[in-house]
């Protein structure tokens, strides 16, 4: 395996590009069938329960991952990691062309879910490595729009070609495939960045740890976490049956496109935290995180399309600083030798908030209808949001 050290100045200057590329790609994957549920479910049949129930399976499959193998990557070696998440990506595309059944279209969503687990961790750290020397900072930027760029191109891309091209639950994952072989060729000519990087059998399963430390900023940070990432699963789970139902919205382009915005604007609140400083992003992000909620419960209530974006924006920026803010926090707290087990654990907290709540809007969407199921769901995580906020607001002035 090629060594960082032998690569050539080529590599090193478009070397994290390539993998960012890449990360992009896979993460594209995993939202891609958002705009298409509509479709499974006149093909196959089934509730809005059963959508959010195939929808947090891939929050499971990332869980997984994390909790049994998340720090691989430190002995093994980045590529061979984000080599086997690309396969795994694969994989779940085919699964969807041939899904014709529930069980199916889950088995495709755990697949995805693992590619994520295996480069959500691994991914950023490449990308950083092979940046070239003093440009850490703007590859931390890379990493971040790779990571939630790739989450909210995926339901833009097929939602357009769902649209407005012919085969609507094939050719997506078609050009997808597309896009992940030629990323896998591409990374596979990528230089290896983990020194006496042993074979890949030879991985041991190494689950999160959270140190003693890290426990004080640990609760705040998983609560915004956690509410940061429901409402980025309810916008990419029932969202569509919203627009659709609620709203009259048919179009699967435009709800490709609703969906994008909040992720897009994750990645503007991300960037607002280097000026920020990560202390302040948290309270600040569930503050706009609350007001993100206060217009999602509006565009319900009113079954308006303008509140709906506009809690995208806002939710989306929201979730953006609260979670770099409180990726940093952890960080700062923990030993070196621990960080990476308390930042894998911050996320198997941020990817229950993906699952949990979405599928509870699912089980009270039959009793209450989606409208008011809804309206629950954005008083719970604006209230969690409150009390993270609080809490941290609270051991400021204490510390002050």
């Amino acid at each position: 395996m090629t060594d960082r050290r032998t690569a050539g100045p080529g590599t090193a200057r478009v070397g994290h590009l390539v993998a960012a590329a890449a990360f992009a790609v896979c993460m594209a994957g995993t939202t891609l069938p958002t705009p298409l549920y509509g479709l499974y479910q006149e093909k196959l049949g089934f509730s809005e329960l059963t959508v959010t129930v195939v929808f947090a399976v891939y929050a499971f499959g990332v869980i997984g991952v994390l909790l049994l193998i998340g720090n691989v990557s430190d002995s093994v070696g980045r590529r061979p990691v984000l080599l086997c998440g690309l396969v795994c990506s694969a994989a779940s595309a085919v699964v969807f062309l041939t899904a014709d059944s529930v069980a199916l279209l889950c088995l495709g969503r755990l697949l995805s879910g693992f590619s994520a687990g295996l480069f959500t961790g691994t991914g950023t750290a490449y990308v950083l490595e092979l940046a070239p020397p003093g440009h850490q900072a703007r590859a931390g930027f890379v990493a971040t729009a790779a990571n939630m760029g790739g989450l909210g191109c995926g339901p833009l891309l097929s939602g357009l070609l769902s649209q407005y091209a012919p085969y609507p639950l094939v050719l997506p994952f078609v050009v997808h495939l597309g896009l992940l072989a030629v990323s896998f060729a591409l990374t596979w000519m990528l230089p290896e960045t983990v020194a006496g990087a042993r074979p890949l059998r030879t991985a041991r399963p190494d689950r999160p740890a959270l140190p003693p430390e890290v426990r004080r900023v640990f609760v705040p940070a998983g609560i915004a976490a956690f509410a940061g990432f429901s409402l980025l699963g309810l916008f990419t789970s029932v969202s569509p049956a919203f627009l659709a139902t609620g709203l009259g919205v048919h179009n699967r382009a435009v709800v490709g496109l609703v969906v994008f915005t909040a992720f897009f604007a994750s990645t503007l609140g991300q960037l607002l935290v280097p000026r920020l400083g990560t202390a302040r992003a948290v309270p600040l992000g569930c503050l706009v995180l609350i007001a993100g909620m206060a217009l999602l419960a509006a565009s319900l209530a009113w079954e308006s399309l303008p509140p709906l974006v506009l809690s995208a924006l806002a939710g989306g920026a929201g979730q953006g600083m609260g979670l770099r803010g409180a990726v940093g926090e952890v960080a700062a707290a923990a030993p070196p030798e621990h960080r990476g087990g308390a930042l894998s654990a911050l996320f198997v907290v941020a990817y229950f908030g993906i699952s949990i709540p979405v599928i509870g809007v699912g089980l009270l969407t039959g009793p209450l209808g989606l409208t008011h199921a809804g309206l629950v769901f954005a008083a719970c995580m604006a209230v969690l949001a409150a009390a993270s906020g609080l809490y941290l607001l609270r051991q400021a002035r204490a510390a002050g």
